[in-house]
């Protein structure tokens, strides 16, 4: 296909910049190049949408009434992205490449970057802040799964996969390098750009050793796991209650 053709068909859904395949994911490298050749080749035009105005390369997603999909004012989603049917965006952005799955709410002032891959009945609350990643070829994009909760003001980016049913609470920051450590077992048990299917997880700090002293790094704290009865649209608060975590 010509970058055009993929810029359409990724606006259709009918590619992805990444797919899960079995338990994995598989990055399409030349729907990542296709998008980058599309910033390359396109020039500034500006638009007017009623009151407001636009000066940018890349068009506004349209037709969302025939899609299904519930956009309020001011929310943005660009030409190029995918919003699957029963999708609501309260004011809020979704980039270039990004998928978001059926039913799931993008909060207001929440933020989609660039080719995040967004599954079903997902919630991310006001001002979540999801990263962008096209480049380098090949690099993963993030990935929250079905049924996840983000809390607000939580940062997930650098190709971080939140796992499905998984439940951040609010301010919870993940990059690659951030720790995710499990501590409900007699030992601590890490991961780095993972979060595991059905944890729930909490903002933590740990301390390391500088030459000038001894400060608290940010890391995630994996409290516990949802109970199999929780359901989808409380998840966060009841499990959050559950272990002891205000909301």
């Amino acid at each position: 296909m010509t970058t055009e053709e993929t810029i359409a068909a990724l606006d259709r859904g009918e590619v992805r910049v990444a797919e899960p395949v079995g338990d994995g994911w598989v990055v399409n490298t030349e729907v990542q190049a296709a998008i980058l050749d599309f910033f390359r080749t396109r020039t500034m035009e500006t638009r007017e949408l009623g009151p407001f105005e636009y000066h940018d390369k890349i068009p506004l997603k349209s037709g969302y009434a025939e899609l299904g999909v519930r956009v309020v004012p001011p929310a943005v989603a660009r030409y190029g992205s995918f919003l699957s049917r029963g999708v609501v965006l309260m004011p809020s952005y979704v980039n270039i490449g990004a998928w978001v799955g059926p039913n799931t709410m993008v909060d207001t002032w929440a933020t989609v970057g660039s080719g995040a891959q967004i599954g079903a009945n997902v919630h991310l609350a006001g001002g979540v802040g999801i990263g962008g990643v096209l480049e380098p070829p090949g690099a993963r994009p993030v990935i929250i799964e079905d049924g996840a909760f983000i809390g607000s003001r939580c940062i997930v980016v650098e190709g971080v996969r939140v796992g499905r049913e998984a439940v951040l609470a609010p301010n919870v920051s993940l990059t690659a390098s951030v720790p995710i450590i499990d501590v409900t077992g007699t030992e601590p048990v890490e991961y780095r750009g993972e979060v595991p299917p059905r944890a729930v997880v909490v903002p933590g700090t740990r301390p390391k050793q500088f030459p000038a002293g001894t400060f608290d790094l940010n890391c995630a704290l994996i409290i516990g796991h949802r109970n199999e009865s929780t359901d989808l649209k409380t998840s966060l608060n009841d499990a959050l209650r559950e272990f002891g975590v205000g909301a």
